[in-house]
């Protein structure tokens, strides 16, 4: 009797946990998964981030919003992932958002990772170039991050984890491209290109969580190109990729999630934002019926923080790099305000001159599928070298993950110059840094692999 009254108090506080977390008792032997978005409010009020300059936009395609997915393992592990059609957001903002998530879920904090999707579409959640992140529509973001992700988690559910990993490589190229003068090509004519300076990465794994009903419940995909382009003219927009996500999930169900890769060295060169979407969504429907059953042991994530500092910089030369770019590439009288935005971050840098800026380092496993996110605008490159030394055959990159410290390159590309290493608020951490991440990353990694 004694015994029954026991089984029946643990029941009972088991019911009273799941209620209090908003979710009901999950069995420890099967894999569970919930998805649920949230649409961000915004007006043509806003700045949009994503140019040198304050722009607007006139009306908005497809929805801009908070993409959520939780999982719950097997062994008990949780884990949660949010994508953010915006720009990129600071830790500032992130680390409370994914204290709020931990606090109303009951996921360690450890395993929250918030990506930013990279939309030049969007109104601005940071401070760069010749504008200020817009305040309230920033935390408005964070918010609905955390409200999407409370909602995912309310609607966990018995699910079939499968993957595949997909290509698509003619979405994107290396844009750091080595011109006649020896600089490397931002914007202007590149019909005196001569080459790329590095690597393009045509990865595109695909995951989904089926339910059992054999529907979608979430599916997550990560592409490394910089998202950049609208289908209509001037509007707000989650761009291609968000796009793409969007009518798959009008298709197919369940919620369609876009994770940004390393692709602070990538852009899409040569494709119309409507051809960008249709080859993306193409690939990712292939990819996605192809996909197989894995099996999943256990789910967990673990982060590190780790700390950065803001270069050392020559004035005059940094000076004479963009203007004489700017002077040479872009019609006047448009160099002349550029070469003045980057004159005036400089000028906001100088006294943080080898100053700490603390950041995080994040890895999240399910099964043997480890997702990796990093800060900033990552080069490809390095994202590669991740994949190449990671003990795990299936190791993706989410940049923009948890924070943003500007674009993070590798070591060989501050000696060759260019925009993304121009010094500015958009590219300020010292030679090393991107290395530095790396080495964080395969650690973490390896902490995770098995004991043979």
């Amino acid at each position: 009797m004694k015994r029954f009254h026991l089984r029946a108090f643990v029941a009972v506080i088991a019911l009273c946990s799941a209620a209090i977390l908003g979710t009901t008792p999950i069995s420890a032997a099967e894999l569970q998964a919930g998805a649920a978005s949230k649409n961000f409010e915004a007006t043509d009020a806003l700045v949009i981030g994503g140019g040198i300059g304050p722009g607007f936009a006139k009306g908005q395609e497809g929805e801009l919003r908070a993409s959520a997915v939780v999982v719950s393992g097997p062994d008990g592990g949780k884990a949660c992932l949010v994508a953010l059609d915006v720009l990129m957001i600071e830790r500032d903002i992130l680390d409370d958002a994914a204290k709020r998530i931990a606090d109303k879920t009951g996921i360690p904090i450890d395993a929250v990772l918030i990506n930013c999707t990279h939309t030049h579409h969007a109104p601005t959640t940071v401070t760069i170039h010749g504008y200020e992140r817009e305040e309230k529509f920033t935390r408005h973001v964070a918010d609905c991050a955390v409200e999407a992700a409370v909602a995912a988690n309310a609607r966990l559910q018995p699910v079939n984890f499968k993957f595949r990993l997909g290509e698509e490589a003619s979405v994107g190229r290396n844009s750091r491209l080595l011109l006649e003068d020896g600089t490397i090509f931002w914007v202007g004519s590149s019909a005196d290109a001569l080459r790329p300076t590095g690597p393009f990465d045509t990865d595109l794994p695909v995951l989904e969580f089926a339910r059992k009903d054999g529907k979608p419940e979430a599916v997550l995909f990560n592409h490394s190109t910089h998202t950049i382009g609208t289908v209509q003219p001037q509007v707000r927009s989650p761009s291609f990729y968000g796009l793409a996500a969007q009518e798959l999930e009008k298709e197919r169900g369940g919620t369609f999630l876009f994770f940004e890769g390393a692709s602070g060295s990538t852009h899409n060169l040569d494709l119309k934002a409507p051809e960008a979407l249709l080859r993306i969504k193409t690939a990712v429907a292939e990819t996605l019926d192809e996909a197989k059953d894995r099996p999943v042991k256990r789910v967990a994530g673990k982060r590190r923080e780790l700390t950065l500092h803001v270069r050392h910089f020559d004035e005059e030369k940094e000076e004479d790099a963009v203007t004489a770019y700017c002077t040479k590439r872009q019609p006047a009288p448009y160099h002349e305000s550029t070469i003045g935005v980057f004159r005036a971050m400089r000028k906001k840098l100088a006294s943080r001159q080898g100053e700490e800026r603390k950041t995080w380092v994040q890895v999240i496993m399910i099964g043997d599928v480890a997702l990796v996110g990093v800060p900033g605008e990552f080069f490809t490159t390095l994202g590669r070298e991740i994949k190449v030394r990671s003990p795990f055959r299936y190791t993706y990159v989410f940049e923009l993950a948890n924070d943003y410290v500007g674009y993070v390159p590798d070591e060989r590309s501050y000696a060759r110059g260019g925009y993304q290493v121009w010094t500015g608020l958009h590219s300020y951490v010292e030679k090393g840094s991107g290395e530095k991440i790396v080495d964080t990353a395969v650690e973490l990694l390896k902490e995770f692999e098995q004991p043979k």
